[in-house]
């Protein structure tokens, strides 16, 4: 028997989907057309018109599934830790070891933050996706914090923007900055739980 629209629309998400990471990762967001999306997923633009608007929707979808990836996989490191290392540092070393597997990705959402700059309703629509993540980061971090002893002093949806701003500005300077020599990752590893910590205060 043939599957249902509504049994095959998760396949089809997914293939739509993939499709466009990969084709948004070799040759970017504005020079991938929909039309190569679906013939790469081998299936028709009817298929990404009943389930995406336009290419900006299906990125969107794919920053959120991104989100909900990194936060899970670092929620499940940060939660399970059963040495004594310190909660802040060890939080900062997962995150920077995405950073590493991920310069693709980066590369990508930074072609999409451009373009969104340029057109206001794309902008505010992004915004609401990237709260997501910054959601996720000051449970995280209040998490942390807490763990060692630490109580914010600024909100931490207002830190976890800092560090997200942080992490992105490292990440555009590790694009040219390829050697050791000049690789600014390991410095901000060291100095990031520090400046954490200067926003917070002990707990008695």
């Amino acid at each position: 028997m043939p599957k249902s629209p509504t049994k095959r629309r998760p396949a089809t998400v997914a293939a739509l989907t993939e499709s466009a990471l990969t084709l948004f990762a070799e040759r970017g967001f504005h020079a991938t057309s929909i039309s190569d999306i679906v013939q790469r997923a081998g299936l028709t633009r009817g298929a990404f018109y009943s389930n995406f608007r336009d290419k900006e929707e299906l990125f969107l979808a794919l920053y959120d599934a991104h989100t909900d990836r990194l936060l899970a996989e670092v929620r499940q490191q940060v939660e399970s830790r059963t040495d004594d290392t310190d909660p802040v540092a060890r939080l900062f070393d997962l995150l920077a070891t995405h950073d590493a597997q991920e310069r693709s990705w980066f590369l990508v959402s930074m072609e999409f933050t451009l373009h969104a700059a340029r057109h206001p309703e794309i902008a505010r629509a992004l915004a609401v996706h990237e709260e997501r993540l910054n959601t996720g980061l000051a449970e995280l971090l209040g998490h942390c914090l807490r763990s060692a002893g630490h109580t914010p002093d600024v909100s931490p949806t207002a830190l976890a923007r800092l560090v997200v701003a942080l992490y992105e500005g490292l990440t555009a300077m590790r694009v040219t900055h390829t050697t050791q020599d000049t690789d600014p990752a390991p410095l901000a590893r060291r100095a990031l739980p520090h400046l954490v910590r200067a926003l917070s205060t002990p707990q008695d």
